[in-house]
């Protein structure tokens, strides 16, 4: 990581949560909280001039919900990663997230410095998630199920492991490590991913292949 400060704004309705979190991005190396809402509304309204690199998003909130809310906000600022931070832990919501662009799913009782590290793991390209939802993803991730449109998509090997250890919320340089190849070799396979699935992101990646059981 270098010492870029990652700018981090809060989607919270919880007031004490919100200040909790405030200061906890505030107390931590690179780290800053520019903004906090208690409503995806405001926060849309208003993330365009404020550029953060991550919204740490609750999903049970006031009018439009959190899920929404990513889907918007990726709308806006294609760029901005989005970290799901909530109580649910039920499939749908957790699919439902990542389908609509979220980077990482972690529950609210995730202790605040592996939180802080989260983040940063956000920023540096992987996809974290609470162990309880990870186990969810992997499951559900093992579930092979054929179709026609399976069939017209062909994956390779390599890319069956790099989509493997994307489903784990593994970085780049992870993936790349753990399989004995280098980044931009990581990168050529998931762009390669990208165009065979028409899909845009990792989460969009991992989340197709996780409901389709193309691999």
């Amino acid at each position: 990581m270098t010492d870029k400060i990652i700018k981090v704004i809060i989607v919270e309705d919880n007031e004490t949560i919100r200040e909790g979190l405030t200061l906890l991005i505030d107390s931590s190396p690179h780290l800053e909280c520019p903004a906090t809402f208690d409503n995806c509304e405001d926060m849309l309204s208003k993330v365009e001039n404020l550029m953060p690199d991550l919204v740490l998003m609750d999903i049970g909130l006031p009018g439009m919900d959190g899920i929404e809310g990513v889907r918007q906000l990726r709308k806006l600022l294609p760029e901005a990663l989005a970290l799901m931070l909530t109580v649910y832990e039920d499939n749908e919501k957790v699919f439902d997230a990542l389908c609509a662009g979220a980077g990482g799913y972690l529950v609210k009782n995730t202790k605040p410095a592996r939180l802080v590290e989260a983040i940063v793991e956000a920023v540096n390209g992987g996809s974290p998630m609470s162990a309880n939802i990870a186990r969810k993803v992997v499951g559900y991730f093992h579930k092979s199920k054929t179709n026609t449109e399976e069939e017209k998509i062909k994956i390779t090997e390599r890319e069956r492991e790099i989509l493997t250890e994307m489903s784990r919320g593994c970085s780049y340089q992870q993936v790349g490590d753990t399989l004995f190849i280098s980044v931009d070799t990581v990168r050529h396979h998931i762009r390669n991913i990208y165009r065979k699935m028409q899909v845009h992101s990792q989460s969009e990646a991992v989340t197709k292949a996780l409901r389709k059981g193309w691999i």
